[in-house]
């Protein structure tokens, strides 16, 4: 069965984390997905709530979900003040379950793109397949011809692939395109706007309550 690894800092998880990947599971036949909360993500500002509120939110978000459920392996007290590099979870996750289960890793078109800044990038597919969901504003195709010609050699449209190998394959998904962002929930939340049709509601009053990003002025 295949089972896929989701992450991200989540500062705060939203509907735009939740809906695609509600319908990546429904296109490709999903049966889990873990999120992933990162520690010291290598390519972004580091997370503004601290470790234990980004978890107690993804707890709350995903509460009415089976689904989802949370791998906290980069978040190990051994790992701490080291950054989040994708290769070394995957290599990891690989480990823990064996070498013939089906496992993938949902990332972004902007991800994607991103790819040749990322660590031993081209090892991914050692590991896993590639899940990747749409963006809004971001290119289907790369102008790096040495990551659109990898794209290229490992890409599927049989999403039954998936399932019959344990990795090696990209897969691009007909997910929807959610225009959210957590800097945009960030920055409408120390602006006094109103955030309630961005996340979940029991986030929402998680983020009031414990006054973050700079909530008190709400």
């Amino acid at each position: 069965m295949l089972t896929a690894l989701f992450g991200g800092t989540f500062d705060p998880i939203h509907y735009g984390h939740l809906r695609p990947a509600l319908a990546l599971a429904e296109e490709v036949g999903l049966t889990k997905i873990n999120l992933l909360p990162n520690r010291i993500p290598p390519h972004k500002p580091q997370p503004e709530a601290n470790t234990e509120q980004r978890l107690a939110m993804l707890k709350l978000a995903i509460a009415d979900y089976s689904l989802f459920s949370i791998d906290t392996r980069e978040l190990e007290p051994k790992l701490i003040n080291q950054p989040s590099f994708t290769v070394d979870t995957l290599k990891s996750w690989r480990q823990q379950n064996g070498t013939q289960q089906s496992l993938a890793f949902i990332m972004g078109q902007d991800s994607l793109l991103s790819l040749p800044t990322w660590k031993e990038w081209q090892k991914l597919l050692d590991y896993c397949h590639l899940l990747i969901c749409k963006r809004p504003g971001y290119a289907q195709t790369s102008s790096d011809s040495k990551l659109q010609k990898w794209i290229h050699e490992h890409q599927t449209k049989d999403s039954q692939a998936l399932h019959q190998c344990p990795n090696g394959y990209i897969y691009f998904a007909n997910t929807p395109l959610e225009a959210i962002s957590a800097t945009e929930i960030r920055h409408n939340i120390d602006n006094q706007q109103s955030c309630e049709k961005l996340l979940s509601p029991k986030v929402w009053q998680y983020i009031h309550e414990n006054r973050l990003y700079k909530a008190k002025k709400c």
